[in-house]
């Protein structure tokens, strides 16, 4: 077998060594076929219906949240999947398309896709033009349900150490690694500050994107290293090149471990500046990990976890013992917590009742705006957290 390189960038530090396993791209295999007049209707609602779908996919994993095994960004990233998703731009001009040009739903979202990502293109600001990945990611989910694919990732397939190869990946896909355990990840495309990587950093997964075709040149089963500081992968390395990574593999490894000894060192510049270095946590029981990395307090807790999976409002003595377990978790560090950031469709299920509820996301009726909207939600909330400060310093 050939031995050769790949460039990308790396996104995530650490390197791994396993077993390639190719993950199949819906957008890259998209058919164009006509469709009949008189079944037009139907394909419409093939596509609403798989629209909804995915909106369940995603409850879903906002649901998962809830067992404290996700990075502290994963609940926002999965908030800009859900709008992207419930935009008209892409949950109904895809149904124009099939009605005036007949076509079957997985082209005209196809193509719906491809022109949003092209005004995605025209943005100066790189980090903005690079959410053009979010665009495909979650046209990539609807496109696996029209065409009958899983939407989640498969298991690993080999006994040694699998690095998943993909044309891209969402965060919602990198999120299972912690399910499924796969050794790294390497795509064609993505960026350094790509939703995806952030949640690859999170999670300690080596990773390189931007190789623009792995996915064409790496085959299953291939022996692979994948080093995330470097942005390189080698493909089929021989002996003295694998125990060369192995070394670096074992130095990195270990100086990790030695990084974790400074954790309870105070946080000082070199010139005896004290730095306060505070978590950002989606649930209480992310606390654990916060005090485990050294935090010397929450300086965002995000409540909107109160709002997940229930059909009516959280009450005020349910907040109460949440703020509460923070609070005294924290032993006497300081606690901001931020008031609920909902409206614009985030987590709607759990606002029933309220009569505010915006209709379209792009009004701005969300966050504080919400909350003075509806005061009695926003009192109910700010008593409790006054309550819960009786046992610690929250602001």
């Amino acid at each position: 077998m050939v031995s050769f390189a790949l460039h990308g960038i790396g996104v995530s530090d650490g390197i791994a060594i396993g077993r390639a396993q190719l993950i199949s791209h819906a957008t890259l295999e998209v058919a164009h076929y006509g469709i009949p007049a008189a079944k037009v209707a139907a394909e419409i609602e093939r596509f609403s219906l798989a629209i909804e779908e995915v909106q369940h996919e995603l409850e879903g994993l906002h649901g998962s949240l809830t067992r404290g095994d996700a990075p502290g960004e994963f609940g926002a990233f999965l908030d800009v999947h859900w709008m992207i998703l419930n935009d008209p731009t892409l949950s109904e001009a895809p149904k124009r398309i099939i009605a005036e040009q007949r076509c079957n739903a997985e082209w005209a979202l196809t193509q719906q896709m491809g022109v949003l990502v092209e005004q995605f293109e025209q943005i100066e600001d790189p980090y903005l033009r690079e959410r053009k990945a979010d665009i495909y990611q979650v046209g990539e989910r609807v496109l696996k349900r029209l065409m009958g694919r899983p939407g989640s990732l498969p298991p690993p397939v080999a006994e040694e150490q699998t690095i998943l190869v993909a044309h891209d990946l969402s965060p919602a896909d990198v999120m299972q690694f912690k399910q499924h355990h796969y050794g790294a990840f390497l795509t064609d495309l993505g960026g350094a500050t790509s939703h995806t990587a952030i949640v690859a950093r999170s999670l300690n997964v080596p990773a390189v994107v931007a190789t623009h075709n792995a996915r064409q040149l790496i085959r299953d089963s291939e022996m692979l290293i994948v080093d995330g500081e470097s942005g390189v992968v080698i493909v089929n390395p021989d002996r003295s090149v694998l125990s060369e990574y192995r070394l670096k593999q074992s130095e990195f490894t270990l100086e990790r471990q030695k990084l974790k000894h400074l954790r309870s060192k105070p946080a000082e510049t070199l010139d005896g500046e004290h730095v306060e270095l505070h978590a950002n946590i989606e649930l209480p029981e992310d606390i654990e990990q916060a005090l485990d990395n050294g935090a010397s307090g929450i300086g965002l807790f995000r409540s909107e976890f109160l709002f997940l999976n229930r059909d009516g409002l959280p009450s005020e003595d349910e907040q109460f013992e949440a703020y509460r377990a923070v609070v005294t978790g924290m032993n006497g560090k300081p606690v901001t917590i931020r008031t609920f950031d909902l409206g614009a469709d985030k987590h709607k299920e759990g606002l029933a009742g309220l009569a505010r509820v915006a209709p379209n996301p792009a009004l701005g009726l969300r966050a504080v705006r919400f909350c003075l909207a509806e005061p009695r939600l926003f009192s109910t909330q700010l008593r409790a957290i006054l309550r819960a400060s009786h046992y610690g310093r929250i602001q």
